[in-house]
């Protein structure tokens, strides 16, 4: 069973960088047809997602936040991380890793949110000085 885990700091201050790690367990970020996305909640809103990063290494990324956000991998870790550079305190929201299957990295549901078949548990991201 493919399982996901989040970790990061809690709290990060304006203008300073996010990094997070998604820690995959169950299977490997390498297997055919997995894509492996960052997604957000801010406190009262919806899912927003943010990118993603496919079984062989090509990203997405939603234009909002390309400029600024970066999504990697590392195969032997077994791991997928996201930097985000320049925060602000409309950032602060709950992080969550999370993956589908799909046979065509062209997929619209990729760049859905609410498409994601796993998802860790989230971690809390406040933005504050």
């Amino acid at each position: 069973q493919v399982q996901l885990q989040e970790s990061g700091p809690g709290l990060v201050k304006p203008s300073q960088t996010l990094s997070l790690t998604c820690t995959v367990s169950g299977g490997s970020i390498t297997t055919a047809y997995f894509y492996w996305s960052w997604i957000r909640q801010p406190p009262g809103k919806g899912l927003e997602w943010m990118g993603a990063i496919g079984y062989d290494g090509s990203t997405y990324y939603s234009p909002s936040l390309k400029s600024h956000t970066s999504i990697s991998s590392d195969n032997a870790k077994n791991t997928v991380s996201l930097q985000m550079n320049s925060l602000k305190p409309e950032d602060t929201a709950v992080y969550y890793c999370a993956a589908l299957i799909d046979s065509f990295a062209t997929c619209a549901r990729i760049y859905d949110a609410y498409e994601y078949e796993y998802w860790g548990q989230g971690t809390q991201v406040t933005v504050s000085s």
